[in-house]
C-alpha cells in the first residue's frame, strides 16, 4: 500500500513537471502561458515604434506630455468682493506645492455693450403691444429693457460696444426702403467694474481640480479660456 502511494506521489510530480515545461501542450498549456504566446507579439501594431526609455528620458517624456496637455481656464465675471471670496478659497483649497504665487491671475473683464439702438421707452401694455407690432412688420428682433428706470420698460433693437457701432446701425434702418421711425442711440449707465480670474497654463490634473472647486463661488465655475487656443 505505501509502495503504492509512494509511485503516485511520484507521477504527479512528474506530471506537474512535464505540465510546467510545456510537455503537455498544446491539450494542457503551462501556467502563464498567455504572458508567452508568440501569437501576442504578431498581434500588435508597429511593434518597431515601441521605444524603451531611461528613467530620465521617461520622467521629461510625463513633463512634456503635461505641458501639451495644459489650458487656459477662467472663471469670472466677478465683482471685487466676489473675487477676493473666490482667491480665498482657491487658495485654501489648492495644495500649494502645486499652486504656487501667481499660478492665477486677475484679468479685467471686458464691460458689456452698453450703447443701444432704441426704438423707445413704452410703459403702457397696449401701446407697448403696438410698437412691438410695427417692429415686426419691418423684419425686427427686439428685447424689453427692465432697466434704469428712465429707459424701462423699453424696446431695444441692438446693442454695440462703441456709439459709433449703434449710429451706424441706426443709419442703416432709417435709412432703409421702409425705414424705422422713433429710433435713437442711447447708452447704459456703466456697471461696477469686473474681474476674472484666470489660470493660464493649467495641466490635466489642476484641471479637473478647477472644475470640481464650487461653481457658486466662482461665477458658473471655472471653463476653458474664452478665445484660447489649445497648446
Amino acid at each position: 500500500m505505501l509502495r503504492a502511494v509512494v509511485a503516485l506521489l511520484l507521477l504527479a510530480n512528474l506530471a506537474f513537471f512535464a505540465w510546467t515545461r510545456g510537455a503537455l501542450a498544446p491539450g494542457f498549456p503551462p501556467p502563464r502561458h498567455g504572458e508567452h504566446e508568440p501569437e501576442r507579439i504578431t498581434a500588435q501594431l508597429n511593434p518597431q515604434l515601441v521605444v524603451v526609455l531611461a528613467p530620465t528620458a521617461a520622467s521629461a517624456a510625463v513633463v512634456a506630455a503635461r505641458a501639451a496637455a495644459a489650458r487656459c481656464m477662467e472663471a469670472g465675471p466677478l465683482g471685487e468682493n466676489d473675487i477676493v471670496a473666490a482667491e480665498a478659497l482657491l487658495a485654501t483649497a489648492l495644495t500649494p506645492a502645486s499652486w504656487p504665487a501667481g499660478s492665477w491671475l486677475r484679468e479685467p473683464a471686458p464691460p458689456p455693450p452698453l450703447w443701444l439702438v432704441y426704438a423707445g421707452r413704452v410703459p403702457e401694455a397696449a401701446a407697448r403691444r403696438a410698437r412691438e407690432a410695427e417692429l415686426r412688420k419691418l423684419g425686427l428682433e427686439f428685447e424689453l429693457l427692465q432697466a434704469p428706470p428712465e429707459l424701462a420698460p423699453g424696446l431695444v433693437l441692438a446693442r454695440h460696444a462703441t456709439r459709433a457701432e449703434a449710429e451706424v446701425a441706426l443709419a442703416a434702418l432709417t435709412g432703409a426702403s421702409t425705414p424705422l421711425k422713433g429710433g435713437r442711440v442711447v447708452s447704459l449707465p456703466a456697471p461696477p467694474a469686473m474681474s476674472s480670474l484666470r489660470v493660464p497654463r493649467a495641466n490635466a490634473d489642476q484641471q479637473a481640480r478647477l472644475q470640481a472647486l464650487p461653481a457658486e463661488a466662482f461665477a458658473g465655475g471655472f471653463k476653458p479660456c474664452a478665445g484660447a487656443v489649445r497648446p
